[in-house]
């Protein structure tokens, strides 16, 4: 089950050319992420951070397909590709009018004061939920 978030392309997206500057497209993506953790998996960054815990980037590969402009809907979608046992493999994708925009392969560790740690069985069951098998 992939999980899914609308972000309208702002002004501040944008470099002088009117399209998105490319390192936007990662603070999109992480609030994609972000935002699943809270709503999906039932921990929240905030919630991370007040713990000691964090979810740190270890991997991220993207493929920029077509140029967004200012005003466009991306429709983001994520997908758990795979869960490690303290990693998890995200897959996402952003489209605007079923127009693909980017593929983003991103690798998220668990962590507990610093280190990588074994995800706790409640935060497991809720990314196993989402589990699929993405298509290359």
């Amino acid at each position: 089950m992939s999980y899914t978030r609308c972000i309208p392309v702002e002004f501040n997206h944008c470099d002088p050319a009117g399209i998105v500057f490319y390192p936007r497209y990662f603070e999109m993506t992480n609030s994609v992420v972000e935002n699943f953790f809270a709503a999906e998996v039932g921990h929240s960054f905030a919630r991370m951070m007040a713990e000691g815990q964090g979810v740190p980037a270890a991997r991220l590969e993207t493929d920029f397909h077509a140029p967004s402009r200012l005003g466009d809907r991306l429709e983001f979608t994520l997908a758990v590709t795979r869960i490690g046992g303290a990693s998890v493999g995200l897959t996402l994708t952003a489209r605007c009018a079923q127009e693909l925009r980017i593929t983003a392969h991103l690798t998220l560790v668990w962590v507990e004061a610093g280190r990588p740690a074994a995800w706790p069985e409640a935060l497991r069951s809720r990314l196993a939920a989402h589990l699929e098998r993405v298509v290359p």
